[in-house]
């Protein structure tokens, strides 16, 4: 398999939840396993992450898992045939008191806030913008509406207002039921959806602190940007998350389609510049569901978000319900891998003006400068926490970054991280046999061969986190 610094993130579902193909799938470059919590029990979910750590188990690799949380279920209800379809001009009301199936006049709808949060002139973009309806007025519980671009409208599609404004709070009574179903199992990131603010972050990072503390775990946290709202408001999401999403669905239905690419670039480079991890989602081989190849588009899209300095490529339906699951990881790996060939900037350009608080951070940065400026084979962290690899990998270097790390939380949490494989090395209190037992794990994975130069950054007294304060140079005899 090609070295790769991008990580893959694949979407579990009926395509590949045999464990045969789950497990090829991870052989083809599976770094990250999403579990969306918009389908499914609780039941479900816990079979499905045993499912993976078992099918990583027999690859012989760790992956992560990511929880993917639902958030409000801003969508109509039920139609009696199942679907309409809605014409240009006509009248088409949206009624939060019907409890009756909807109908070509009208349909009900599962978020009860709607006639609170529009008025006439706001436009309403159903089934990620296929359908566009103007609001004429709001009387009482109804929301009068002419269809504006028509379409067929089904059971329980989405409801986006353009320019955002939707009340609904991002986590719900649901959400807060799933997070303790992902903390049973340990999930290693909780994604969270439609997050307007730095506060409904926080407020989810209480309750996976509590409810995975029981298991002496913490998982990481991601938020999803997609509400118009969260944007003005980046910084302060970032500052209290682990990662951001740019995910491109909902958000480029409430911003518009041609404001995303800019926004999703100025996203990874915020990411990056705030030492957070962050992951390009959304129709990224989207023609693969139903197509053994990516169009050209496709590719470009995904070397773009890999250029621009992603940590991860997401894939959704394609793995999750496509024909070509497997295809799609091995498309996705070979873009990655040609992408990352191209010109990387000056690595000097990234210090320039920066001044480090830390003694951990500079040593991080200490290694990175001389093992690009050195040409050695690799640089290794022995990390217990995992945040010197985070810091390393904000960089673009090519030499590949190895994080040895006692935990097994830790080495799953850094699967997300570009240019990290983390291994499993239990390290041992004493520094110099901590080192050679590094250069052995390396040479036994043929990372490194005899007069190779390695870089190594490690804490003393060992084992305190957040202690990283050597650099060391070596050649192997």
């Amino acid at each position: 398999m090609t070295r790769r610094a991008t990580k893959i993130v694949a979407t579990l579902g009926p395509a590949s939840s045999d464990p045969a193909m789950l497990e090829k799938m991870i052989r083809a470059g599976v770094n990250v396993v999403r579990l969306n919590f918009s389908h499914g029990t609780a039941q479900d979910h816990v079979e499905r992450a045993k499912l993976v750590r078992e099918a990583a188990q027999r690859a012989g690799r760790e992956v992560a898992i990511m929880a993917d949380l639902q958030g409000p279920k801003i969508r109509v209800g039920k139609f009696a045939e199942g679907k309409v379809m809605l014409e240009p001009g006509q009248k088409f009301v949206l009624d939060a008191s019907r409890t009756v199936p909807g109908d070509l006049k009208g349909v009900g709808l599962d978020y009860k806030e709607l006639p609170r949060d529009v008025r006439a002139g706001d436009l309403l973009l159903l089934n990620d913008g296929l359908i566009v309806l103007t609001v004429d007025a709001v009387c009482g519980e109804e929301v009068r509406t002419t269809v504006k671009l028509g379409g067929e409208l089904s059971n329980n599609k989405g409801i986006n207002k353009q320019g955002g404004g939707l009340t609904a709070p991002a986590l719900t009574t649901k959400d807060m039921e799933d997070i303790k179903t992902a903390m049973s199992f340990q999930a290693d990131y909780v994604a969270v959806s439609f997050p307007k603010n730095a506060t409904d972050m926080e407020m989810a990072r209480q309750l996976c602190n509590v409810a995975a503390a029981p298991y002496k775990h913490k998982p990481g946290l991601i938020a999803k940007i997609e509400r118009a709202e969260a944007i003005p408001q980046l910084e302060e999401i970032l500052r209290v998350s682990d990662g951001i999403m740019v995910a491109r669905g909902d958000l480029a239905v409430e911003v518009g389609n041609a404001t995303v690419p800019a926004l999703q670039k100025r996203m990874i480079k915020m990411a990056r510049a705030a030492d957070k991890v962050v992951i390009t989602a959304t129709q990224m081989m989207e023609s693969m569901i139903l197509n053994p190849v990516p169009t050209r588009a496709e590719v470009s899209d995904v070397a773009n978000a890999v250029l621009d300095g992603t940590d991860a490529v997401m894939l959704s339906a394609e793995t999750a319900a496509g024909r070509y699951p497997l295809e799609t990881v091995e498309e996705m790996a070979k873009i990655c891998a040609e992408a990352e060939k191209a010109e990387y900037k000056e690595l000097e350009a990234d210090f320039t003006g920066k001044t480090f608080t830390r003694i951990d951070q500079s040593i991080a940065m200490g290694a990175l400068f001389t093992a690009n400026r050195l040409g050695a084979k690799a640089i290794v962290a022995l990390t217990d926490s995992g945040s010197t690899p985070l810091w390393m990998s904000r960089h673009d270097i090519r030499v590949p970054i190895y994080a040895l790390t006692p935990h097994l939380a830790t080495q799953r949490k850094m699967a997300l991280y570009r240019n990290v494989r983390p291994l499993l090395m239990d390290t041992s209190a004493d520094r110099d046999t901590a080192l050679d037992q590094a250069e052995g794990h390396l040479l036994r994975r043929n990372i490194v061969q005899s007069g190779d130069i390695y870089a190594i950054t490690c804490g003393e007294p060992m084992g305190a986190p957040g202690g990283t304060n050597m650099l060391k140079i070596c050649r192997v005899a």
